[in-house]
């Protein structure tokens, strides 16, 4: 299987070490999980979507359908990147890479900028939750550095796959919130891990998936993907920390100008 990449150019030599480039169930398993990650996407957003035209609901901002058409092409690009690597077209592959570059450019501006559009317009209201712009500008800080890491090292198949589907991993987090989070802490009660599960554990679930994967595959954790779960589990655990912080809150409201 040729490397996966969203970057153009060529690849540079495989590193050393034992970590097998390629193994003969990779073709599925990378297929699968983007699979759920479209689940959990889409099984948190489209029943508030629904509900949204159901009720009459005033219309979404300007900046909303960007934002889901932008994100949601990040997430057809990957799939589609999957896809050619899985069917061994892997020239066009690297050639669509330029075009991933671009879309997490566009994503890392149009992601905080709809976090503050939106915040603005419910601050004060019962969906006022100024403290989450925390996490929101963390998921993609997260994903900038894990995408740009993978764009980097895309020479390296094993590392490049790994980060680049960490990085939608991560930003999956608002899709699996919707669809399990008032469940999970209806479970758990209230409180920093209960409110951590409801956020994270549908997309950390998938995280730890890719790792349980490789150690059954290659007996081994690639060291690309040690690297992005030990930045992933800090800047989760920093984001639900400060989602409770009373310095953070007076600082976010003078973030969003009120």
């Amino acid at each position: 299987m040729g490397a996966p990449t969203l970057a153009a150019g060529r690849p540079a030599p495989r590193p050393a070490g034992d970590f097998s480039r390629s193994h003969p169930w990779d073709r599925n398993f990378f297929l699968a999980w983007v699979a759920l990650i479209w689940l959990g996407v889409l099984g948190g957003f489209a029943p508030e979507v629904a509900k949204h035209i159901q009720t009459h609901a005033r219309p979404y901002p300007w900046i909303i359908h960007v934002h889901g058409a932008v994100f949601v092409g990040w997430l057809a690009l990957l799939t589609l990147q999957v896809m050619l690597i899985r069917t061994r077209r892997v020239s066009l592959h690297r050639r669509l890479g330029g075009l991933g570059v671009a879309l997490a450019a566009v994503m890392l501006v149009v992601g905080p900028a709809t976090a503050v559009v939106m915040d603005r317009l419910e601050f004060g209201t019962p969906d006022d939750n100024t403290p989450f712009l925390f996490v929101q500008m963390t998921d993609m800080l997260s994903f900038g550095l894990l995408a740009g890491a993978g764009l980097l090292l895309r020479g390296d198949a094993g590392a490049h796959k790994r980060l680049m589907l960490l990085a939608t991993l991560y930003i999956s987090d608002a899709g699996f919130s919707r669809l399990l989070g008032d469940a999970v802490v209806g479970w758990l009660g209230q409180g920093y891990w209960p409110y951590f599960a409801g956020l994270y554990l549908g997309n950390d679930v998938l995280i730890l998936g890719l790792g349980a994967y490789d150690l059954i595959t290659r007996r081994r954790l690639h060291p690309a993907y040690l690297a992005g779960v030990a930045w992933i589990a800090a800047i989760q655990m920093l984001s639900v920390h400060m989602r409770w912080d009373p310095g953070w809150k007076v600082v976010a409201t003078h973030l969003l100008g009120h």
